[in-house]
C-alpha cells in the first residue's frame, strides 16, 4: 500500500511524462503550440457520401437467411 505522498509523487510523475510527450508530438507534427486551431482537426468527423447507382445498396454483412424446420 501507498501512502497519500507516495501517490501524489507518482501522479506528479505521470502528468510531467504526459505533458512532455504531448510537446513531442506537437514538434513531430509541426505544430506551434501557441496556435489555437490547427489548420487540419484529426479529430473532425467527416461525412462520407453514398454512392450512387445500382452498386450503392450494400450487402448485408454478417446476415444469413435462415429457414425454419
Amino acid at each position: 500500500m501507498t501512502s497519500r505522498y507516495e501517490r501524489m509523487k507518482m501522479q506528479r510523475r505521470m502528468q510531467r511524462r504526459i505533458r512532455l510527450v504531448v510537446e513531442e508530438r506537437r514538434i513531430a507534427f509541426g505544430a506551434d503550440p501557441r496556435a489555437t486551431e490547427s489548420a487540419a482537426d484529426v479529430e473532425e468527423t467527416v461525412e462520407i457520401p453514398p454512392r450512387a447507382g445500382p452498386a450503392a445498396a450494400p450487402a448485408a454483412v454478417g446476415r444469413v437467411a435462415v429457414r425454419s424446420a
